[in-house]
């Protein structure tokens, strides 16, 4: 296959708009090192590092269930 002179990058994260009945609830951006949450209206992020989200997410505390995807 030859080479080309121009190619596309790939996004260095994965953002996504969460809405509900009333519109947009927030936006969650995935980064292969942390996880960041954004409430609707709100500027900044908040942010954990990808160990603290899974600590957090697989404690039994946290009411988090197994599901199939």
């Amino acid at each position: 296959m030859p080479k080309y002179n121009y190619s596309f990058t790939s996004p260095d994260y994965i953002e996504k708009t969460i809405i509900d009945s009333k519109g947009v609830f927030g936006t969650i951006r995935i980064k292969p090192s942390s996880i960041l949450w954004k409430a609707k209206g709100q500027h900044k992020f908040h942010a954990v590092d990808i160990e603290t989200f899974a600590k957090w997410i697989l404690d039994k505390n946290t009411g988090a269930k197994k599901v199939s995807s």
